[in-house]
């Protein structure tokens, strides 16, 4: 077959994939055919792969993607292999929320896109190094630290030595409106928007950290209520695996209606969010389970992620990332081209990435793409937290 005849035939199968979509999904999902990106896009273009399907792909060939594979979710430190990091957080969130996708006929491409990059962001340490990484930048007067904002900050501007993946809106979107923190019981999308107010809305939230998002599309909605799907029941398997707490601590009122394992929590969250929201342009939880998961976060937040077991060396990491933050800035000041940020994150940089980042920006982007494991090579020996036991 000649390549004329190729591109034809590869052409006329992705209009068919375009036609089924509409045939099959519902009429307020994300299709394919609507995703646009800051560039023209010759693979987007002439390829035969559609526009979410391919965000996917960039996403996972991406350096900082591979980076997942040793970042802290919740536990850091902690010598267990059976503990939750990001990289398997990320894959159990994309499988929550193409599940309630599926059953709610929208795009699982673009779910699964968002779901992926929804963390790229995320600092070494987890939470803890998010809030030391942003009272950094604060003080150095860029702004504060958000992880939402560095995952659509490496995909569009950092990946590719500073060229970006030239993701779709709605992509970039999504990842940038997830909130795990937050507690919605209901979430209605947002669809008028632009890359200028991506922008806006970003530069926005480091200046006002309550400042809050909403999700362009329903698929946007899902990945954003699948995040806390993902960790709130994962997180009590790790507590208890770690003897932090016991099964019978959770209370009964909580346990009577989400369960108190996290197949059954979600399972009973992902029914509930079908059963309340199928047919409807909006995503939301039953009044009594939205209530219960209200009560269990909090559960979760005083007896886990404020327990001073998983504390214990936060002090030693903060002042570590103010030694390496400061250490960096330094050597980009005086030229200390033998320095980690020189040789293995601005060599062969792209001149508009460095056009378009100050100094205390550059080291923001190095520090935050860190793993774990790497963060703990670059301080001095003396230094190094050890984990425990």
């Amino acid at each position: 077959m000649n390549s004329g005849a190729f591109g034809t035939l590869f052409k006329r199968l992705r209009e068919e994939i375009n036609r089924r979509e509409v045939d099959n999904l519902a009429s307020y999902a994300a299709f394919s055919t609507g995703g646009f990106r800051r560039q023209h896009d010759i693979q987007t273009a002439e390829g035969y792969r559609q526009s979410y399907s391919l965000d996917v792909d960039r996403i996972l060939h991406s350096r900082a993607y591979t980076r997942y594979i040793d970042k802290t979710q919740v536990f850091y430190l902690i010598q267990n292999d059976h503990i939750t990091h990001r990289v398997l957080h990320v894959q159990l969130v994309s499988k929550i929320a193409r599940t309630i996708g599926r059953f709610l006929r929208l795009n699982e491409d673009l779910i699964e896109a968002i779901a992926l990059g929804h963390d790229i962001g995320h600092t070494p340490f987890g939470h803890d190094g998010e809030a030391f990484l942003s009272q950094l930048c604060r003080d150095s007067g860029i702004g504060s630290f958000h992880h939402n904002i560095q995952s659509v900050q490496f995909l569009d501007k950092v990946e590719r030595k500073g060229t970006g993946w030239n993701l779709c809106l709605q992509t970039l979107d999504g990842i940038l409106c997830h909130d795990g923190e937050v507690h919605n019981q209901f979430l209605e999308p947002n669809p008028d928007k632009t890359f200028e107010s991506l922008d806006r809305d970003m530069e926005r939230k480091k200046q006002d950290p309550l400042y809050s998002f909403v999700p362009m599309t329903l698929e946007g909605c899902v990945v954003r209520m699948a995040d806390v799907v993902g960790y709130i029941g994962r997180d009590l398997e790790d507590a208890i695996r770690l003897k932090m707490i016991r099964r019978t601590d959770i209370p009964g009122e909580i346990a009577d209606l989400l369960g108190d394992t996290n197949g059954t929590i979600v399972y009973r969250l992902v029914t509930d969010i079908i059963e309340q929201s199928i047919g409807r342009s909006f995503i939301t939880y039953s009044r009594a389970v939205a209530e219960a998961l209200e009560r269990l976060k909090q559960f979760n937040m005083e007896r886990i992620y404020l327990d001073k077991k998983i504390k214990q060396q936060s002090d030693t990491i903060e002042r570590l990332f103010e030694l390496l933050f400061c250490q960096y800035l330094e050597d980009l000041r005086k030229g200390h081209t033998d320095s980690a940020i020189f040789r293995h994150f601005l060599k062969d940089m792209s001149p508009e990435y460095l056009a378009r980042h100050s100094r205390e920006e550059i080291v923001r982007d190095f520090i935050a793409g860190m793993t774990d494991r790497y963060f703990i090579a670059q301080c001095p020996d003396n230094m190094r937290p050890r984990p425990i036991e």
